[in-house]
């Protein structure tokens, strides 16, 4: 019995990454088509072979969709290694403050550094404000006994610091503080193909960590005194699967800006497509993140041409009733 439904499960979490592959190409090519000059299917691919269209496509459109995807499966992933570590289902990057602590780094970086240095100081603030507030969030925890509750709690609890303190920061510098108000929005407006090259490479750099957490992610559904019985420490896995989740956002916010329900969604529609099982839901996470922030980002541009609404503010409209679904149902299981 089991030997056959193993085969199957496996074979359906398969055919579900083809279809969301072949979604996700059907909206990259689209992207390449939409802009201040439409062109055809035909003319993006001759400008991708190199034709005369070559610099509108490679310059300006492919860098940007590529970004997205990347971006987008980054935090699909870091919301399924947060979720498994907490066992929490509404758990997530943004819900925990992961990704507000990295927009702060952010914000300051981008504030209070020469705008000549953006280019470097923003990211390095990314990279330290998601660290911080990851570190924070353990050692907080810890000290509340290293529970799952706690550990939740206090990510909120911080979250909300950091937006207060961007708030606070804004009132303190208004000059400087419309100039950062699309990017905490979460935008791919303006990708390059240096943000493609950087992103690539520490998602590169972060692919031995995200395999090692897959493989010990389904160990993070046992409660803690069960992993002690396994031999394996509560506080390790879940710290470990924190940190990678962290890394996961600090490149994704570093590219595309502070990026709301990306992380809650897509764990949750992988969940419902193809099980808990790690090994399967780790890839569909991957590529629902990325189809969901491509998607966000074509619907942005097409709504309100020829104006732009980030794709931070459609995944927002998007994800703020799924998480009133979800506590919802929350509810209605405990009760």
């Amino acid at each position: 019995m089991t030997s056959v439904a193993l085969p199957s499960k496996s074979l359906r979490a398969a055919s579900v990454c083809l279809v969301v592959a072949i979604l996700i190409l059907v909206i990259a090519v689209l992207g390449m088509t939409i802009g201040a000059v439409t062109l055809s299917v035909g003319q993006v691919l001759d400008g991708i072979a190199g034709g005369k269209n070559a610099f509108i496509v490679m310059q300006y459109r492919a860098p940007r969709v590529i970004v997205s995807i990347l971006a987008g499966a980054s935090l699909g992933i870091a919301g399924t290694f947060l979720q498994g570590a907490l066992r929490n289902p509404l758990a997530s990057p943004d819900v925990v403050g992961i990704t507000k602590w990295a927009g702060l780094g952010a914000f300051l970086a981008g504030l209070f550094t020469p705008p000549a240095w953006a280019a470097w100081a923003i990211p390095s603030g990314v990279i330290v404000g998601a660290v911080a507030g990851a570190c924070v969030l353990l050692a907080i925890g810890r000290s509340f006994g290293g529970g799952i509750a706690a550990l939740a709690l206090v990510g909120v609890a911080l979250g909300m610091l950091a937006q207060a303190l961007m708030q606070y920061v804004m009132v303190l510098v208004p000059t400087r503080a419309d100039q950062s108000m699309v990017w905490l929005a979460g935008s791919v407006y303006g990708s390059t193909m240096t943000d493609v090259v950087a992103l690539s490479l520490w998602l590169g750099a972060c692919l031995p960590f995200v395999l090692i957490a897959a493989i010990r992610l389904d160990a993070g559904g046992f409660g803690d005194d069960t992993l002690t019985s396994l031999g394996i420490s509560p506080g390790l896995l879940r710290g470990g699967l924190i940190v990678v989740s962290v890394l996961l956002c600090a490149g994704s916010v570093a590219a595309v800006g502070s990026m709301g329900f990306l992380g809650l969604l897509s764990p949750h529609a992988a969940r419902l497509l193809v099980g808990p099982r790690a090994r399967h839901m780790v890839p569909v996470s991957a590529l629902i993140g990325a189809l969901t922030l491509s998607a966000a980002d074509l619907i942005g541009r097409l709504v309100a041409l020829p104006n732009e609404i980030p794709a931070g503010i459609v995944a927002a409209v998007i994800g703020g009733p799924y998480l009133i679904f979800l506590l919802i149902k929350e509810a209605g299981r405990h009760d």
